[in-house]
């Protein structure tokens, strides 16, 4: 069976070595453009999968996303943000990569190739039924991807992918496929371009959407978030005194007295009460 491999075809421009920087610039834009429509057509299969997570996390699931290149780098960025964030654990979403951690920075050559091999780094987790694994792989044909949610889902774990083709091998191996359909990227084959501009996007809007049905979010506040340096203080501060009308240096001395903006706000309803 021949699939269609849109992510790998010829870009709709040639003679790229030939243009004005004015000219690369807009053309890429141009193609950029067309990330937001691919995006919002797979809001559907972003809401069920979300929504399947969420019942797995408030029972104490966890989410793993498993990609290799540009699309792992992605994973355990968006893994890496949640708990600065919103306050919550390092082992709650967590991202790997095939080659491990060196490949965060540098090509492991071959390692995506390795279908056993992401099976066996989840099982450092002890991962169970509760846990989610999302492959994120542009093409949908990456085998340290594909056997991983093979292997997840016949031990009962939800999946899902996040791919820039249509109708791929891994879509059909996951409960959940999200489908981004961007077009040829403008350097041909390039899917750090489009693709991996689509998938940040898709990965911002799973987490944060879990994060605030997690409770993580107070109105559009980051109530949550660790105080890790003075932007994130003083953000805090601010926040207490917009909610409370507390001036300034009260804030500030109760948010340091009780780590976070949601510490406060719990405090000061228990003493109205």
């Amino acid at each position: 069976m021949i699939l269609t491999n849109i992510t790998e075809a010829d870009s709709l421009y040639n003679n790229l070595e030939e243009m004005s920087v004015r000219q690369l610039l807009e053309n890429i834009h141009e193609e950029d453009k067309k990330i937001l429509p691919a995006v919002h057509r797979t809001i559907p299969q972003i809401e069920m999968l979300v929504e399947r997570v969420f019942e797995r996390m408030e029972k104490g699931g966890r989410l793993f996303y498993i990609g290799a290149g540009t699309s792992g780098r992605l994973g355990i960025l968006d893994a890496s943000e949640i708990p600065p964030t919103y306050g919550v654990g390092y082992d709650l979403v967590i991202g790997l990569i095939a080659g491990g951690d060196n490949a965060i920075r540098k090509a492991v050559e071959s390692a995506e190739d390795d279908e056993e091999l992401g099976w066996q780094e989840l099982q450092r987790f002890q991962v169970t039924e509760l846990d989610t694994v999302i492959g994120i792989a542009a093409s949908g044909r990456t085998p340290y991807v594909i056997g991983t949610v093979k292997r997840a889902r016949g031990h009962g774990m939800l999946t899902g992918c996040i791919c820039n083709n249509p109708n791929t091998e891994l879509a059909s191996c996951v409960d959940v496929a999200i489908e981004a359909i961007v077009g040829p990227e403008f350097v041909s084959g390039s899917t750090r371009m489009k693709a991996g501009t689509s998938q940040k996007m898709i990965l911002n809007m799973i987490t944060t959407s879990l994060m605030i049905k997690l409770g993580r979010v107070k109105g559009n506040k980051m109530v949550n978030m660790q105080l890790t340096n003075q932007k994130l203080i003083l953000r805090g501060t601010r926040m207490i005194m917009e909610e409370l009308g507390y001036d300034e240096a009260k804030a500030h001395r109760l948010l340091l007295l009780h780590g976070s903006v949601n510490k406060v706000l719990h405090a000061a309803r228990n003493e109205k009460e």
